[in-house]
């Protein structure tokens, strides 16, 4: 393992080395989740910069809020990799690290001098983690992937439409499939990690994004084609039911969830519906979902009885779940946030104060921290040569050829 530049707040990856070839989303939302954890994360970027960069308003060039967001903890070089020069620096840097992660479609890759034989010739016990739009056995393999191209193509488009009544796709108002995948990406990554601790040996790992949203889909929403021959439609009744909303009270809004017998018992009493505890429509689990609809409408006419706060209060004392509906303005303002440090101010060397959303697991023995701000481009250049070896007069040399970008 290589060894990290920070010694302080030791994180459970602390000491491995981590190459992050990847731009957009998926791939630095992956390598956040793992520099969190203590990973040094080097980060290699084009003298284009990693478009996320240039996406929404700026402090200064460069640094996007997208940006900014999601490539914390990580140091970062910029290579042209048309470049000789560069690409003998990606070799030798390569040759210390541990796990390297890129987005790059396969015949580019390849084009650059960077698949994985090629790289595991370099470093034979490499994880080399490989994010592709489609699985390379494929009729879709090679083919270019974004977050709306998967959501379409895995059917997660149809779904809030299927749920409104309306007929036309439309999005997820969220980049699901990017950060769904990254997750799956980080997870594959840990697990080649372990593997080599187990057995000495790296691999090849490709994270697909069409197979991992149609999996994420797919765990609740192959419902009735789960038997063969089907039982049902495809997708939980429940969760696509029109009527699954959050209710409106008499000042706003509120999330209401009755889950167990007490639970619905406990509402239907404090809406003064308690002759519906023993309706046998509503009386287990199974009934409840078949007859979801008009359970439905029974919580929303509920619910205008009384103010969102009333409710929250009543609730709660009834052990009942409900929740606040927040904005995304809003949230980071609710007391959780506030009681666990989930968002802090921190203030960047160049772009002044921002807000920092932690790390959302909690380890107790090697806490995930933010160590670092996100870098500008080539903030580590040099210290990253250094550390390979090259003498300050070969760096000026290097830079002259432009490899450095």
């Amino acid at each position: 393992m290589a060894q990290t530049p920070d010694q302080e707040n030791r994180g459970i990856l602390s000491g491995y080395r981590i190459i992050d070839l990847s731009s957009v989303v998926l791939g630095p939302f992956c390598t956040q989740i793992l520099g969190d954890m203590g990973a040094d994360v080097i980060k290699v970027e084009s003298p284009d910069g990693d478009i996320m960069r240039h996406a929404g308003p700026t402090v200064s060039p460069g640094m996007g809020p997208i940006y900014l967001t999601i490539n914390r903890n990580k140091r970062c070089m910029t290579l042209d990799l048309q470049k000789p020069a560069a690409k003998e620096i990606l070799r030798r840097l390569i040759a210390t690290a541990d796990a390297l992660i890129h987005n790059v479609r396969a015949a580019g890759i390849e084009r650059l001098g960077f698949g994985y034989e090629a790289v595991k010739a370099i470093k034979p016990d490499i994880v080399y983690v490989h994010a592709v739009g489609f699985g390379s056995q494929g009729v879709y393999a090679g083919r270019q992937a974004y977050d709306d191209l998967v959501q379409a193509v895995t059917g997660m488009s149809t779904m809030l439409p299927r749920q409104d009544g309306s007929t036309a796709p439309r999005y997820f108002p969220g980049l699901i499939a990017d950060k769904t995948t990254g997750l799956y990406a980080a997870n594959a990554m840990l697990a080649g990690l372990l593997h080599r601790e187990r057995t000495g040996r790296g691999q090849f790992i490709e994270v697909p994004m069409m197979e991992c949203m149609v999996s994420y889909t797919m765990a609740e929403n192959l419902y009735g084609r789960t038997f063969l021959p089907p039982k049902g439609p495809t997708a939980y009744t429940r969760s696509i039911n029109p009527e699954r909303r959050p209710y409106a009270t008499r000042d706003g809004h509120i999330a209401i969830m009755p889950y167990s017998d007490a639970n619905w018992a406990a509402y239907f009493s404090l809406g003064g519906r308690a002759e519906l505890i023993h309706e046998p429509r509503f009386a287990t689990y199974a009934q409840r979902t078949e007859n979801i609809t008009e359970l439905y409408s029974i919580i929303a006419e509920i619910a205008l009885q009384r103010t969102t706060d009333e409710w929250l209060d009543v609730l709660g004392k009834a052990n009942v779940p409900a929740m606040r509906v927040h904005s995304l303005d809003t949230v980071l303002d609710d007391p959780q946030m506030r009681d666990t440090g989930f968002v802090s101010e921190r203030h960047h060397p160049t772009e002044g104060d921002y807000l920092s959303i932690a790390h959302p697991v909690r380890f107790t023995d090697a806490p995930a921290t933010v160590r670092t701000d996100p870098p500008l481009q080539g903030q580590h250049n040099r210290e990253i040569l250094a550390e390979l070896g090259f003498a300050e007069s070969e760096v000026a040399d290097i830079a002259a050829t432009g490899a450095l970008g």
